[in-house]
Parts: structure tokens; C-alpha cells; sequence
């Protein structure tokens, strides 16, 4: 089967009505179980990716790779797979197609052999102007093996003028925009880089004398190493032999702007992002959409698992029963066959079934976390409905998404969200529930600790809700987006 086949399989997503998570990324130096760590480390951040999984390990002579579809669990547990990743330095990649398609030849690691030795390196995020770059290195006689945009970093760096591989990442990541945060293997160090915006997390662990690059605190804890801190929106951190070198190659044009949605959806519940934990974000988030959109009801029902902090602060704010009265499946992967159209319409159920006896005759307040397609919703509603809910009241954890993310998070044509182009009340009407309620950008503010959006510098990346990128969008074919993404770089 070829890569291009494999983009076009007959398996179908089952969850494609919510914003997919983007990548994880992972790396140790100098430790002597450093593959079996990686592939500890991946396993706690395989929520951010399910589509395809990597490792690459240096043993001090050569480098070893290992990229599989599918989970970490299904293709790193095996010790034939462990006994080739020889080595005590590692980077390891869990992916959901952004760019590039689902396709072996995306998987990451990338690896490739430079004059100055080999060099593997893992990303997560996109970059907004990779098309316009890979043009012009193609001009220039570069030849692609992905459709990834974080080969173009490699092309970069392969045509840099820099005297070091160090220096030539950095020349390479001054001509990309967007979001990164990447770790990277070469045959002396472990780098870790964060774009100058902080859009995507990164930080740096240590085991007992071994440095740790993570997405997430959730792959410290698995193998039980100690948090030291985030790496710095802007900073490249160089681990070798001779310990830890922090650089700041980067022009700091504009203040940092964190993904929010990291908070509301992306991250593990159990994860610190930014230095703040994720599951007390997502309950106080819950307990500002309670103050801001109360319902005369018996019961709060979260839909699991994504709902489930936030309807526990909606519960307790509104002094409501919180009840499961949705059972998830989690025996149920990503991707199931769909072959007709009767099957299709029973998706919802191969992940989520309603808890009858918890719901028959009462009204019913369902937190989710965000309402894309509005078709799982539908679903959801429908099902509640049919478990004898007297009434149904929908609350939504963050604000209406009305924009596509172009910064490593899979969101579909803007046209294609439903609050692009229905009001609040509309989407009611569609979903079919009694009211509908999203929490204010203010709200999410609040909960994440700021005590609102601060209009002319946004504390935060939100332009899937507010339509305000933070950098240019030089790739993407929507003139009012990139003059305005423009104007607030410039004014940054």
C-alpha cells in the first residue's frame, strides 16, 4: 500500500465533529532507556495525536528510526521495535495530520543527513507561510518527500549559511511564521525551540540528571521526572554533554499569545500548560458559564470525557445533581467503517450512549466543550431526547467557533463551522435543544486567570473565536484575515 493510499482509506472519523488535537512531542539526552522512555513519554501524550507515531534514538555512531501509523501502544510496545531504538538520546512524535496527509511519509521524526551529521527533529504547530517557502526552495532544486510543512524547516536548514547545525536552525526558524514547538536530535545535542508567539507549549524536565523536552507535564509524570520549567515563548534551549545552553535567536516583535483552547480542550486534565493546571481551568470555566448562562434544570450531564470538568464546575456554581448521564465508550478508537448511509448514523453511539434511568423525565443541562459541524451534537441531543429527557439545555465551555485555526490545530474550512454562519439561535433550532449557551470571551479569560480580554493586546491565541490571527497568514487564500493579522503584528 502506498503513502498516498493510506490518505484515502475507507475508514472514516468517528469524532470528526470536534477539533482534533495537533501533536505531541518528546525528547531525552543521555539516558540509558532512552527509547523505552520516549515511547513511556508518547503514550501520555497520545491524546494530542492518534494518526501515527515516532521515535528516533542516536547510539553514538548512527541513528535509528521507527515511524508507524497508528497508536504508540499498538507499534512501541514490541521489544523487537525497543531492541532497534539503540541509543541513550531520543525525540519522539505523536501526529494528527495538519498538513500534510495522513501518510507514512509525514510521520515524524523527520530525519536527514546534513554535511555537519545526521539531524532528526519533531514538531508541533503549522507554519503559515511553508507553501510560500517550499516554492521557493523548489526553484532553488529543492526535492520534497513529504507533503509536511516541517520539511520545509529541514530545506533551511540544508541551504543555511550558518557554520553549525545550531546555527542554521536558527537561521532556518527566522523564515517561517506560524506556530512551533520542536525538539531535535543531532549527533552532540538535544534542542528545543518555541516560536517567538508561545503558541504551542514545551517545557523542560529532568531524571535524575537526564533533560526531558515534553508537550505536557502528564509525560513528566509517567516517567517520573521533575518539572523544571516552561521554555520561554522565543527561547531555544541546547542540551549536550556539557549541560544546558538557553539562547533567545528570535526578534520578540509581539507579546506572547498561548493557545486558550489548550485549556479548554487539547491538553490532559492532569497536564500544567504555561504553569497552570488544565483540570482547575476547565472546572472554573464550567463555574463562569453557570453565572453567565443559568437553566431552570434538575440535573448537569457532561458529554465524556472532554465535558466532564467543566460540567463538574457548572454543578457545583448552579448547586445542581451532577449525573453521568452519558457513558462513554473508550474502547473505541479514532476510526471505524462506515459503508452505508444507516451505519453512519449510528456513529455517536459506537462512543457514547445515554444512561436512561439517570435522564427519563428530567431537565437536562449538557456541557460540552465546543460545538463545531453541530452534527455530533445533533446526535447527542437526539439521543438524550430518546432516553426520555423532559428537556435539554445545551452549555458550551468556550465561545462560539467561528474561525479556522491555522497553527497546528485541524479545524475545518471556516465555512463548514456552524457558528460562522448561524446565530446562537439558529444552532439552537438545529440541534434541536431548548436553549442553547456558549461562555463569553471574557469568561474564558477569567478562568484561565485574567480578569478579561484585553482587546488591543490579547492575553492569548483565540482567533478561533475571534477571528484575530496573531501572525500573517502568507499560505491561505483569505485577503481580510491577513490584512488584519498584519496590522496586529505590526502594531504588537
Amino acid at each position: 500500500m502506498s503513502d498516498d493510499t493510506l490518505s484515502t482509506n475507507p475508514f472514516i472519523d468517528a469524532d470528526g465533529d470536534h477539533l482534533h488535537e495537533e501533536c505531541g512531542v518528546f525528547g531525552i539526552f543521555s539516558h540509558t532507556d532512552a527509547a523505552a522512555l520516549s515511547t513511556l513519554g508518547l503514550h501520555a501524550l497520545q491524546h494530542r495525536g492518534q494518526e501515527a507515531a515516532g521515535i528516533v534514538t542516536f547510539d553514538g555512531s548512527q541513528f535509528h528510526s521507527e515511524r508507524h501509523m497508528g497508536l504508540v501502544g499498538d507499534n512501541f510496545t514490541k521489544k523487537a521495535v525497543l531492541d532497534r531504538l539503540a541509543g541513550s538520546c531520543a525525540i519522539g512524535h505523536t501526529r494528527y495530520s495538519t498538513t500534510g496527509a495522513s501518510a507514512l511519509r509525514n510521520v515524524q521524526p523527520l530525519y536527514a543527513d546534513f554535511a555537519g551529521g545526521g539531524f532528526a527533529m519533531a514538531h508541533n504547530g503549522n507554519l503559515t507561510n511553508a507553501m510560500t517557502l517550499q516554492r521557493q526552495l523548489q526553484q532553488r532544486g529543492s526535492i520534497f518527500q513529504s507533503t509536511s510543512d516541517s520539511e520545509t524547516i529541514l530545506h533551511l536548514i540544508a541551504t543555511s549559511d550558518g557554520k553549525n547545525l545550531v546555527d542554521k536552525l536558527i537561521d532556518a526558524l527566522r523564515q517561517v511564521e506560524g506556530a512551533y514547538a520542536l525538539v531535535a536530535l543531532s549527533e552532540k545535542k538535544l534542542i528545543g525551540a518555541r516560536d517567538p508567539l508561545g503558541v504551542r507549549p514545551l517545557l523542560l524536565g529532568d531524571l535524575h540528571g537526564s533533560y526531558v523536552l515534553a508537550s505536557e507535564t502528564c509525560a513528566l509524570d509517567i516517567i517520573g521526572a521533575r518539572f523544571v520549567r516552561d521554555i520561554e515563548p522565543g527561547e531555544m534551549v541546547v542540551i549536550s554533554k556539557d549541560g544546558l545552553q538557553s539562547l533567545r535567536p528570535f526578534e520578540q516583535r509581539n507579546h506572547p499569545r498561548f493557545c486558550i483552547f489548550e485549556y479548554v480542550y487539547f491538553a490532559r486534565p492532569d497536564s500544567a500548560v504555561n504553569g497552570v493546571n488544565v483540570y482547575g481551568v476547565r472546572k472554573r470555566i464550567g463555574e463562569e458559564l453557570a453565572r453567565e448562562a443559568p437553566a431552570d434544570a434538575d440535573l448537569v450531564v457532561p458529554v465524556p470525557d472532554s465535558g466532564t470538568p467543566a460540567a463538574i464546575g457548572f454543578a457545583q456554581a448552579a448547586n445542581l445533581p451532577f449525573e453521568l448521564g452519558i457513558i462513554r465508550n473508550h474502547y473505541v478508537g479514532r476510526t471505524f467503517i462506515q459503508p452505508t448511509d444507516s451505519i453512519r448514523h449510528m456513529g455517536v453511539k459506537l462512543k457514547h450512549n445515554a444512561n436512561r434511568e439517570m435522564l427519563d423525565g428530567k431537565r437536562v443541562v449538557l456541557v460540552d466543550d465546543s460545538i463545531v459541524r453541530g452534527t455530533t451534537s445533533l446526535k447527542i441531543v437526539q439521543m438524550v431526547r430518546e432516553a426520555g429527557a423532559r428537556e435539554v439545555h445545551m452549555r458550551i465551555a468556550s465561545p462560539p467557533t467561528t474561525n479556522s485555526c491555522f497553527y497546528g490545530v485541524d479545524t475545518p474550512e471556516k465555512a463548514k463551522l456552524l457558528a460562522s454562519r448561524m446565530s446562537i439561535e439558529e444552532m439552537a433550532a438545529y440541534i434541536k435543544v431548548d436553549s442553547l449557551a456558549f461562555l463569553t470571551i471574557d469568561g474564558l479569560y477569567r478562568a484561565v486567570g485574567e480578569a478579561k480580554r484585553n482587546n488591543e493586546i490579547p492575553q492569548f491565541c483565540d482567533a478561533c473565536f475571534t477571528g484575530e490571527y496573531p501572525t500573517a497568514l502568507t499560505d491561505h487564500e483569505k485577503p481580510n484575515d491577513v490584512v488584519k493579522a498584519t496590522r496586529l503584528a505590526e502594531a504588537g
